[in-house]
């Protein structure tokens, strides 16, 4: 029973170190050129910028805390739990900016709450075994081509960042699924699968970070954060049974449309809490 406390702890914390990563990273991206956009150079730039590093090197403290939350609850936890990182942002705002919180927010906070303690209620006793090698390798690579979209079809980023916003939040998905099959490989000693499924990791946060930070440069962080925060959280709800092969605890006519509420509360809470004044301040890139 000490399981779902000890990696829900962890997957808030993650969270904590998710919101300040992406805080620093957000104030350098937005200085990059234009026309750096889509391509490794602006990685190669960021890179180089003390602050940028500071903030990356939190995201990665958030993924190593991420994995250890995934060996003790389930994906469809850990996830939602993520949108707890927008409380931190909104009482940072609220300092740098003196902003003021207002009731909306409060009920945001309140509604995330619930929604991630809902979650957490209708998690399964156990974490069951993967979905199987078919169900893994068609849902990533599904995962995978939408995410990589505006490379290889140019029309899909002209104009319109939402798409980019998507494809970095569907990468993120692709990266907490990652995280779990390499936390279930190191908790058996499968090292080789734990090299493998730490590669995938990386190479899927790559495309993420550089969708997002692409994104960044032409909109807002309140616009940004919001689709990138909620397809990941969707996605990886709605797609745990399918590839990482964990359903529901308890009985299925109460746990299903529970789960479903407590999934559309976070994802909802979520979304407004992030163009929140306070919110904003936070990750300002002006």
């Amino acid at each position: 029973m000490t399981s779902l406390p000890l990696g829900l702890g962890l997957a808030l914390g993650a969270s904590a170190l998710y919101a300040l990563g992406v805080t620093f990273q957000a104030l350098e991206a937005r200085q990059a050129p234009a026309e750096e956009s889509f391509h490794l150079i602006l990685l190669r730039r960021l890179v180089t910028r003390p602050r940028w590093i500071l903030g990356t090197l939190c995201v990665v403290g958030g993924w190593a805390m991420q994995g250890g939350a995934l060996v003790f609850v389930p994906v469809t936890v850990v996830q939602p739990a993520l949108a707890a990182g927008l409380l931190l942002l909104l009482v940072t705002g609220a300092r740098i900016s003196h902003e003021q919180i207002c009731r909306r927010d409060v009920v945001c906070v309140l509604a995330i709450t619930a929604g991630v303690s809902g979650l957490a209620l209708t998690a399964p006793a156990e974490v069951k075994a993967d979905g199987g090698p078919l169900a893994v390798s068609l849902g990533l690579s599904l995962l995978g081509g939408v995410a990589i979209l505006p490379y290889v079809v140019p029309a899909a980023r002209r104009r319109e960042r939402t798409v980019v916003a998507v494809g970095a939040g569907l990468a993120y998905a692709w990266t907490g699924f990652s995280t779990k099959f390499a936390a279930d490989a190191l908790a058996s000693g499968a090292w080789g699968a734990v090299v493998i499924w730490v590669g995938a990791t990386i190479g899927g946060a790559v495309f993420g970070l550089l969708n997002e930070m692409t994104a960044l440069q032409a909109r807002p962080a309140t616009r940004v954060f919001p689709i990138v925060l909620v397809v990941q959280i969707v996605v990886a709800v709605v797609l745990a049974p399918v590839l990482a092969g964990q359903g529901l605890g308890g009985e299925a006519a109460i746990t299903v449309p529970a789960a479903v509420l407590s999934l559309a509360v976070v994802a909802s809470g979520a979304a407004v809490l992030a163009r929140a004044r306070a919110v904003g301040a936070a990750v300002a890139t002006e």
